[in-house]
C-alpha cells in the first residue's frame, strides 16, 4: 500500500509500472467506462483497491478535456457516463499531493489513461497511440514528440505480463496471441518545472496507460 507521497515516488521511480498504482480505463464496446486505480496486473480486490479513495476527480473525456464525463462512485471503480464510438482518454493530477523530492524541491504525479486504439492521434502528454487504427504496433508521445527507449509494460489478458523498450523513432510492437483486454503502461520523468494540484513542482512524473479489447 501506497500510505504516503514519498512511499508513492519510490514506487514510481524504482518499480515497474506494471507493479506500481496505476490509473486504467476499461471499456466494452460503446458502453459507459469504468476508471480504476491500483495495480492492473493484479485483479481488483472486491471492495476496490486500497488507494482508490484517492481517485476522486479524474477528467474523462473524448473530444474534449473541456466536456469532461460525469462520474458516479460505484464500490471499486468510477464509471463514465461516454456516450458513442471512439477512444476516451483521462488525465488527473489529484490522486497524490507534490512532495518533496531528494534534494528538496517539490515533485508531482500526473496520471494519464487511455481506451480504445482507434484513433493515431495523441491528446495527452504522456500517451501510448497506435501507429494505425487496432495496429499491435504504437509510439509512446511526450508532449506529441516519440520518446525513444521507454520502457512499455504489457500486461495481457491473463494478466501476464512482459516490458519491452520503444526504438529511437519511439516505436514499440506488442504480442496480442489473445482475446481480451490488454493494457500497456509506461512512465517518464519529466525534470521540468509545471503546477500540480495549484502547486510549483520542479519535475513531474507521468504515469499513462492504454487498454483495448482484441
Amino acid at each position: 500500500m501506497l500510505k504516503n507521497f514519498p512511499a508513492a515516488l519510490a514506487v514510481l521511480v524504482l518499480a515497474s509500472p506494471a507493479a506500481a498504482h496505476e490509473v486504467w480505463l476499461e471499456r466494452d464496446g460503446a458502453g459507459p467506462v469504468r476508471v480504476y486505480l491500483g495495480e492492473p496486473a493484479d485483479a481488483v480486490p472486491a471492495g476496490g483497491d486500497p488507494e482508490f479513495a484517492n481517485l476522486k476527480t479524474p477528467v474523462v473525456f473524448t473530444a474534449s478535456q473541456d466536456r469532461p464525463a460525469a462520474l458516479t462512485r460505484k464500490t471499486d471503480h468510477l464509471e463514465a457516463a461516454v456516450s458513442g464510438p471512439g477512444d476516451v482518454r483521462l488525465v488527473d493530477s489529484s490522486v497524490f499531493a507534490p512532495w518533496k523530492g531528494d534534494k528538496g524541491a517539490l515533485e508531482g504525479a500526473m496520471f494519464h489513461a487511455r481506451a480504445g486504439r482507434s484513433e493515431t492521434r495523441t491528446a495527452l502528454d504522456l500517451e501510448i497511440a497506435p501507429v494505425a487504427p487496432n495496429s499491435d504496433a504504437f509510439v509512446v508521445a511526450y508532449k506529441g514528440k516519440p520518446l525513444a527507449d521507454a520502457s512499455v509494460t504489457l500486461v495481457n489478458p491473463d494478466r501476464w505480463s512482459k516490458s519491452f523498450k520503444t526504438d529511437a523513432a519511439g516505436k514499440v510492437t506488442v504480442p496480442t496471441t489473445w482475446n481480451g483486454r490488454y493494457l500497456l503502461a509506461v512512465n517518464h520523468a519529466a525534470a521540468e518545472p509545471g503546477k500540480v494540484q495549484g502547486q510549483d513542482v520542479t519535475k513531474i512524473h507521468h504515469v499513462s496507460t492504454l487498454t483495448f479489447v482484441k
